[in-house]
């Protein structure tokens, strides 16, 4: 095993400049990742200097077995944490041989909301929560729980420290590294109030990067909780009953709202989300009914509203934000499974282009 360890971190730049690329790309769940690996002759830092590249569409659902080769178009590059070097992971939008987004690519879109002249001159920032569950592989029962059995109630395990509470920090704190080395604006984790729950923030984030940033971070615990032999869940309810769910809380501010005046304009923001409610919520994750019940620090799904400071609202306002008058917001809708292109892309669209 140690001389496995040893080739697997080989240092390749003492004998060549060629380089690794990792290509990711999402499958036909829209949620799953899917990865394959090319060298190129030399560093790149720009993706429009990278090649294009293809796969069989047919093996992820996402390609006729009579047609299936799907294009990918290199969209963002990050540090690979994993090979080191020069190395590099690729996040990529995939299309069909003519140039058509394939129906998972959800990034062609947001791409262009965040191209529209009226979005960038609010350069809108991102900072998303993503919540996540640990499970131990074979049974998939959270990691640390007793099989087929409970741990004590909610209380001890949010931000809590102990072998009996804080369950798979080795995890958390290697993918904090991972990202940060990466390249990606990770800005803290923090155990959840569900044993064998934790969180990491990505952002503040502008545009499009908030979604390629997002992805890439989840690729990374992936492949971090591959090695660790542990599955890695996204569902925004993994255990019912009077357990937390999982969610991808999603911070936002525009221009007009980080200015003088700003509580105004979050304000009107906030009333055209509430017009939208049900095509936001129909966007905003698979299983999010099982999650947004009215208890555990969520609104009912069928229910909008807002408040300073208030967890249990579909938008929470900041007491800060309330107090400089100015500032951000929390949309606290959207479930752990989100696609933050269409998270992102949607709050912009509605809160900057839309006309009610």
């Amino acid at each position: 095993m140690s001389l496995l360890s040893d080739l697997i971190n080989l240092d390749l730049s003492d004998t060549t400049e060629k380089i690794i690329a990792e290509y990711i790309w999402i499958g036909g769940s829209g949620l799953d990742l899917r990865s394959k690996a090319r060298t190129l002759p030399g560093p790149v830092t720009d993706p429009a200097q990278l090649p294009r590249w293809n796969y069989d569409g047919s093996s992820t659902g996402q390609a006729p077995g009579e047609d299936s080769e799907v294009i990918i178009y290199p969209q963002a590059i990050f540090k690979d944490p994993f090979r080191r070097g020069n190395n590099i992971l690729v996040m990529c939008d995939a299309y069909t041989p003519a140039g058509e987004p394939i129906p998972t690519n959800k990034r062609f879109d947001a791409a262009k909301v965040f191209s529209h002249h009226d979005v960038v001159a609010e350069e809108p920032w991102y900072g998303i929560e993503q919540e996540y569950t640990l499970l131990q592989k074979d049974v998939k029962w959270p990691l640390g729980w007793p099989v087929g059995g409970y741990p004590g109630p909610q209380g001890p395990y949010y931000c809590g420290v102990g072998a009996d509470k804080a369950l798979g920090r080795d995890i958390v704190d290697s993918h904090y590294k991972a990202c940060l080395y990466a390249g990606i604006n990770i800005s803290g984790i923090n155990g959840e109030v569900m044993p064998g729950q934790w969180e990491f923030q990505v952002g503040p984030a502008v545009g499009i990067s908030a979604g390629d940033e997002l992805w890439v971070a989840r690729y990374i615990l992936e492949r971090i909780t591959e090695i660790a032999g542990v599955v890695l869940s996204f569902d925004p309810k993994p255990i019912q009953g009077d357990w937390n769910g999982a969610g991808a809380h999603t911070n936002y501010s525009t221009n007009s709202m980080r200015n003088d005046g700003g509580f105004e304009v979050i304000k009107k923001a906030i009333e055209k989300l509430g017009l939208r409610h049900k095509e936001h919520i129909a966007a905003y994750g698979e299983g999010n009914e099982r999650r947004l019940t009215g208890r555990h620090e969520t609104a009912d799904i069928n229910t909008f509203c807002w408040g300073v400071a208030n967890r249990g609202a579909s938008i929470r306002v900041g007491r800060d934000t309330e107090k400089a008058g100015k500032g951000y917001f929390e949309d606290r809708r959207p479930a752990s499974n989100m696609d933050p292109y269409v998270v992102t892309s949607m709050i912009a669209e509605t809160t900057i282009l839309w006309k009610p």
